[in-house]
């Protein structure tokens, strides 16, 4: 019974461990009747000067009745890599082993039979010299047993020039000035599109403001996320930065989306008003965007190992993908109906220079929607957990292109040639939509 518990519980764990993304604040996870062989806690990345500090109160377990207690030498916690679970499951499967605290290729850090008092605390503390991303791990090789006990994790690197700790995983400590370094270049294009909007203040729309919120909810979203990192590298907790980090994420994902299906419609540029269909997009969107930031704040409150982790996992990728194809719907309803109007309309010819800027950001939206969700998801994976912070890196890159693209092609223009086209290019998209029903023809 044991080995087939085992057997299901290495594989899982292998995938959580491939998958999981690194967290790094202090831990504090309480494990109620929990049966499984293999509990993950937490991941981190260590240098080699890395530690662990460990915890466990009050300790309980219930064996099935009849059979007597345990051998608490088969309850343990251990640190383990990727590599090392690949080779332990091959000794499991090959029988050499049969308990995964048998293994040379994990790190122990203590087994139960080294409690002398379960109802009181007991702690431990090794070094990890091993320069690697570990995982810590909880392993139950006793069938059908139910362990309780509350776990409390620190795990941290020591720079020895500095001689300060580092909360942060060695491939996220460079993460605060990342995040601060894009909110100065955010602070810079909000100076800039204020003063545009000064300048052609005879040209503004309404979205053109809308514009300019979003690029505050973003620059004050890296500024949240610089400091909520930037205590965490020091102290191991966020002290309530990662509050504000969370209701400027929620209010960014919301105006963002939002822009997207306004500027798709073509509000204030083309229309001044929605139409029913393009306002059922934004009252799907906008309480998805609530249900995506709550399973966001739920994954990184509960780590990525908690017990609802995959749940709201599985629940923020299903919302995100039906929000990025919704967002789309818009801007295909605004080029069919600028192609339409182009053809019953002689006047209306006009419409097709403008398709041209709809079409740009069509392709740009898909783009950006394709790179920040699977690219980057791809990059994190492969990239080495030193190297974590560039699919940080890749991401804002990508988004500041997309804002920066979408601010120049809609900036306030007094000629503007996609909205002010003269009786010469009246003439040429006339005949521009001539030539391109030929070709479909």
């Amino acid at each position: 019974m044991a080995a087939f518990r085992l057997r299901i519980c290495l594989p899982t764990l292998a995938f959580a461990l491939l998958f999981a993304t690194a967290f790094a604040e202090i831990r504090s996870t309480q494990i109620r009747s929990d049966a499984r062989s293999t509990i993950p806690f937490d991941e981190f990345g260590f240098t080699h000067s890395g530690r662990l500090n460990l915890s466990v109160t009050d300790f309980s377990f219930s064996a099935p009745k009849g059979q007597p207690d345990p051998p608490l030498s088969q309850l343990g916690f251990f640190l383990c890599t990727l590599d090392a679970w690949m080779h332990v499951l091959e000794q499991f499967q090959s029988k050499e082993i049969q308990c995964t605290l048998e293994s040379g290729l994990i790190h122990k850090v203590f087994t139960f039979d080294q409690i002398k008092s379960p109802a009181h605390e007991y702690s431990a503390s090794i070094t990890v010299s091993e320069a690697n991303q570990f995982t810590l791990v909880f392993a139950n090789c006793v069938p059908n047993l139910e362990v309780s006990m509350n776990v409390h994790s620190v795990m941290y690197n020591f720079n020895p020039k500095t001689g300060q700790l580092d909360f942060l995983s060695a491939g996220k400590t460079a993460l605060p000035v990342i995040y601060f370094l894009f909110f100065l270049v955010y602070l810079v294009l909000g100076v800039v599109w204020v003063y545009t909007l000064y300048k052609k203040r005879l040209s503004v729309y309404k979205i053109h403001f809308f514009m300019l919120a979003v690029l505050i909810m973003k620059a004050l979203n890296l500024l949240c996320e610089t400091e909520d990192k930037s205590y965490i590298k020091r102290t191991g907790t966020a002290h309530g930065w990662d509050v504000l980090f969370y209701i400027f994420s929620f209010l960014k994902g919301i105006t963002l989306f939002t822009l997207i299906v306004l500027i798709g419609t073509g509000w204030s540029f083309l229309k001044p008003y929605l139409q029913d269909k393009e306002k059922k997009v934004l009252i799907v969107v906008i309480p998805l965007q609530v249900v995506a930031n709550v399973a966001q704040v739920v994954m990184d409150e509960t780590g990525p190992f908690g017990e609802s982790s995959d749940t709201w996992k599985q629940i923020f990728l299903l919302v995100d993908i039906v929000c990025c194809c919704a967002v789309l719907f818009p801007i295909v309803w605004s080029i069919k109906n600028l192609r339409e109007a182009a053809k019953t309309d002689g006047k209306a010819a006009v419409n097709l220079m403008k398709l041209t800027l709809f079409r740009q950001y069509y392709i740009i939206v898909i783009c950006y929607i394709y790179f920040t969700r699977v690219v980057v998801y791809a990059l994190e994976t492969i990239t080495s957990y030193r190297y974590q912070w560039t699919s940080v890196v890749a991401s804002e890159l990508a988004t500041l292109a997309f804002y920066v693209f979408t601010g120049f092609n809609f900036r306030p223009k007094t000629h503007n040639p996609y909205f002010a086209i003269d009786e010469d290019e009246e003439e040429a998209a006339a005949e521009a939509l001539k030539l391109e029903d030929e070709f479909e023809l």
